[in-house]
Order: C-alpha cells, then sequence, then structure tokens
C-alpha cells in the first residue's frame, strides 16, 4: 500500500473547497419543495417541536376542576384562536351564571353535606387599569352616587344562601350555597367599558372586564377562608341592547370573510365557559365577614348624629410619615416598583416633590397618578354620626340635672361614623364593624322620633339629626 504525503493546504484552497461544498449542499432546495410541499404541521412534527411539547403540564386541557361556572351569554365569533374568548353585556341586564359541582367521586369530602362560599367580582382586564383600580372606582362612585357596580337579582337566583353585598364593595357581591343542589344566580354589571376610557369626540373604544369568581371552604374557626377554585372570563358591558347590536356586527362581518380567514377564528357559543384562574389578591375582603353568630340578648346603642365640619381619610400620606410608613402607603396604592427608589423619603419628602420631579422619576404615566395620589383631595363624609355603648346600669347611674333630664355625655365615648351613601345597609354594616359584631345581629335600627316615638330607619329616614337606637338579637 502506498501512502500519499500531501503539503499543508494554503487558506485560499480550503476557503474555496468549503464554499463548493455548501453550495452543493444547498443545491435542489427550491426544487424538492415547491409550494404544495411545504406542511406547517411536518415542521411541528420536528423532534426539536415534540421535545418543546413534552415539557408541558401532562393533560393540562383535559383536567377535571373541582367546579364549573358557566355564563349564558353568546361568546363573539371575532375572536382569534388562539385567543380567550371576549363576551358582551347589556347594561343592567341579568345574567345566569351556573354553579357546577365538577367533583369525581371521594374528591373534597370535607365539603359533601355543607356549604361554599362564592364571591363574584367585576374587575378590569387591562393591567394598567388594574393599578389604578381604587382611583377608578372612587371616581365612578362620585359620579353615580348611590349606584352599585354589581348587582344580585335574588328574586331570580336559585340555591343561594345569605346573598350580600358590602356598601364599600361596590364591585362584589358574596352568597353561600351548596355544591349537590342546582344552583343558579342572576348577576347584573351597572357599569359600561366605556366609562372607563378617556373622553374624546366620540365613538371611544370600551376598556373589556373580567368576571371571576373565588370559591372558599370552611375552616375550623367557622370561617369561609380556605381557597377552592378561581375562574373569570373576559366581558365588555354595553348600554341596554348594545351587546345584541354589537353582536349582530360582529357576526355579519364573519360571514363576509374569506373560509380561509374564518378558520383562523373561534366559532360563537351559546354560553361562557370560566377559565380557572388564580385567586383574587386582595384576601382581606374574604376575611371580613365572620360567621353569624347570635346573641339572645337585647342591647341598645345610642347615637348620637351631626354633620362633620372637617376632612377625614385612611389613605392620604401625612407630612409626618416616616421612611417605613412612606414605604408601606407606595404599597397600598401600587406603587411597590417606586419603593426602591423612595427607600428614604418620609412623607415630607415625597409631598413636597413637584409634577415635574415624579414625572422625571416614574415616567409619564405612573408619575401622573403617583403626584395625583400624593395630592389628592380628601373625600368629605355626607354624613357623620357618633356612636357609643351604653348599659342600662351606666343609664341608671348617671347625675341627675335640676330639670331632672341625665347628664348628656358623662360616662361615655363616642366613636365617629362616616357614612357616604345615607343608606341602611352601610349603616349596619359600619355599626357592626365598630363594635366586632356579625351585621346580622342587628335586628333593627330606630331613630328617636318627635314626641319620643321609635321610627325604624330606611333609606328613606335616615338624614335627621334625631338620635338612634340599635337593637340586637
Amino acid at each position: 500500500m502506498a501512502w500519499a504525503l500531501k503539503l499543508p493546504l494554503t487558506d485560499e484552497v480550503i476557503e474555496s473547497g468549503l464554499v463548493q461544498d455548501f453550495d452543493a449542499s444547498l443545491s435542489g432546495i427550491g426544487q424538492e419543495l415547491g409550494a404544495g410541499a411545504y406542511s406547517m404541521s411536518d415542521v411541528l412534527a420536528l423532534p426539536i417541536f415534540k421535545q418543546e411539547e413534552s415539557n408541558l403540564p401532562p393533560d393540562s386541557e383535559n383536567k377535571i376542576l373541582p367546579f364549573q361556572y358557566v355564563l349564558c351569554a353568546a361568546t363573539s365569533p371575532a375572536v382569534k384562536l388562539h385567543d380567550e374568548t371576549l363576551t358582551y353585556l347589556n347594561q343592567g341586564q341579568s345574567y345566569e351564571i351556573r354553579m357546577l359541582d365538577n367533583r369525581k367521586i371521594g374528591e373534597l369530602p370535607e365539603i359533601t353535606g355543607k356549604m361554599v362560599k362564592s364571591i363574584i367580582r367585576v374587575v378590569f382586564h387591562d393591567r394598567r387599569l388594574q393599578y389604578t383600580e381604587h382611583q377608578q372606582l372612587e371616581g365612578w362612585r362620585w359620579n353615580r352616587p348611590g349606584d352599585r357596580i354589581l348587582d344580585l337579582d335574588i328574586p331570580m337566583s336559585v340555591g343561594i344562601i345569605d346573598p350580600r353585598a358590602n356598601p364599600t364593595q361596590l364591585n362584589t357581591v358574596e352568597f353561600l350555597w351548596d355544591p349537590s343542589k342546582r344552583t343558579s344566580v342572576f348577576i347584573q354589571v351597572h357599569c359600561i367599558s366605556t366609562e372607563f376610557t378617556m373622553r374624546k369626540h366620540g365613538g371611544e373604544k370600551g376598556v373589556p372586564f373580567r368576571i371571576q369568581i373565588d370559591t372558599f371552604k370552611e375552616n375550623e374557626s367557622g370561617e369561609y377562608t380556605e381557597h377552592l377554585h378561581s375562574a373569570s372570563c373576559q366581558v365588555k358591558v354595553f348600554k341596554p341592547k348594545g351587546a345584541d347590536r354589537k353582536q349582530k356586527t360582529d357576526r355579519e362581518k364573519m360571514e363576509k370573510r374569506a373560509p380561509q380567514e374564518k378558520e383562523k377564528y373561534q366559532p360563537s357559543y351559546e354560553t361562557t365557559i370560566l377559565t380557572e384562574c388564580s385567586p383574587w389578591p386582595e384576601a382581606t375582603y374574604v376575611n371580613n365577614s365572620p360567621s353569624p353568630g347570635f346573641n339572645s340578648t337585647h342591647n341598645s346603642f345610642p347615637v348620637a348624629e351631626g354633620y362633620e365640619c372637617c376632612t377625614v381619610s385612611t389613605n392620604n400620606l401625612l407630612p409626618t410619615a416616616t421612611p417605613q410608613d412612606a414605604q408601606q402607603w407606595l404599597h397600598r396604592n401600587r406603587f411597590s416598583p417606586f419603593c426602591r427608589l423612595f427607600t428614604n423619603f418620609s412623607g415630607a419628602d415625597l409631598l413636597k416633590l413637584t409634577r415635574e420631579d415624579v414625572i422625571q422619576i416614574c415616567g409619564p404615566a405612573d408619575g401622573i397618578r403617583l403626584f395625583n395620589a400624593l395630592k389628592g383631595r380628601v373625600v368629605r363624609p355626607r354624613l357623620t354620626i357618633y356612636v357609643c355603648q351604653e348599659s342600662q346600669q351606666a343609664r341608671e347611674q348617671q347625675p341627675k340635672h335640676e330639670n331632672g333630664d341625665a347628664a348628656a355625655n358623662t360616662f361615655f365615648v363616642y366613636h365617629a361614623i362616616y357614612l357616604e351613601e345615607l343608606t341602611a345597609a352601610e349603616l349596619t354594616e359600619k355599626i357592626a364593624q365598630l363594635f366586632n359584631i356579625s351585621p346580622r345581629q342587628i335586628n333593627q335600627i330606630f331613630k328617636q322620633g318627635p314626641t319620643g316615638i321609635h321610627v325604624l330607619v330606611s333609606d328613606e329616614v335616615n338624614d335627621t339629626n334625631d338620635g338612634y337606637h340599635i337593637i340586637l338579637k
């Protein structure tokens, strides 16, 4: 066998050979793959894509959830295949949500034969609006005094027990229900999507909302705080009959599209299935509704009343706030991303910042929001009443004046209650919070009328300067 010794090749020779080999490897590609031979399904079948799919959670689509919530309203046909469904609702119209029990046999036996609590919320879908939700809802409250964002249509609902609508939570309702029985709750959304968009010259595009349901079971203390399941869907709310017109418009647009274009969109379904999501983060509202407790004795709380002459706020940053207090204020008002920038700022330091300073530090959008929060005007309550608990023994021991009347304010410490809606439900709720009792323990509230008569307090009888007496169960 003969060996031939080759001399080292020059760089130019090596480079020209590599180019020729590369060109040869590319030759024929255009002939082998014509326009009809290319298929995306073949590309997705390559091993690299199969490996990525194997990293997804197994059976994520076939996962059976313990509960299912179905909103009886049609989805829009103008939604692309892989996007979330969108449902149009009419303002103030009652829509049914079916509460379905999907548990397997033996799953969650601790709730069998027991009640669970569900909280329904209308929240913003847009993350930008989520950061300013408190300000947005407060603005809506003052533009629509006495109205609620979300209501329950109790006469039409089936299977719900102890429905509640907190006067301070306009976008939230809650109720108890038995998963083993048929349950349908009817809701009404009173805000429309265009109320939260910038006013221009008409034709504003409304913002989408989310309807979210969080369900809880009872803990050992009898409070419904243990999370079981959460689901939500995307909706837009229009003025009465506007949702029907929008649905018709979307359907007509889809009918005009070519068949190839129609395949890129979802079909319209008669109902909307809420998809699983994370629980709503504000757990404080879940915990502030204690289980019912009943007192067999009758107690009386005298209440003095008067109009407030000074401003009150628990959300405003004070000049005396320490840097630690300022950090907590930033967290509470959703300015957490800027806490590091203002680490050593006290309340006085933040309040001294000008509008231009804040915009330069935080950017235009968040800067304007932070400046408005710092300089925001304090909301004045519509009515202030003063409350104290009076025992029968203290009443008998009060010193008498010459005219026989008890000396006023001798043994009592009064607490102020600030009313914004002037409703009997709001008064009941705030009195219950003040004395740490359940609102259901307050059976009746009477006002001291002319000649000492007792007048039952209602939404119409709530703004005179007479005293109150509260009767507990």
